[in-house]
């Protein structure tokens, strides 16, 4: 198990991007949470098996059909133990 938080810069908000992180998660596996940054990024921590969250960041570098990413960061971080993925305000 792995933990990774990320963070979305481009035309992120106002595109579904949330939804399409949310929808993301549950097919490749993964537990957390993404939320909106005041700055238009997207934030996501992503907990899993390691080719899960792979999965994971890897649709998030692609992003939604509306959307646009231009930057994306990823660090590791301490696994919470997150039993679900949410949307977070």
């Amino acid at each position: 198990m792995i933990a990774r938080r990320v963070t979305v810069a481009g035309r992120v908000q106002g595109v579904g991007f949330r939804f399409f992180a949310a929808r993301s998660a549950r097919e490749t596996g993964v537990n957390g949470w993404v939320r909106n940054l005041p700055d238009g990024r997207v934030e996501s921590l992503a907990e899993g098996e390691e080719g899960a969250v792979a999965r994971y960041l890897d649709r998030l570098r692609e992003g939604p059909r509306t959307g646009r990413v231009t930057d994306v960061r990823v660090e590791d971080v301490t696994i919470t133990g997150f039993d679900v993925f949410e949307i977070t305000s």
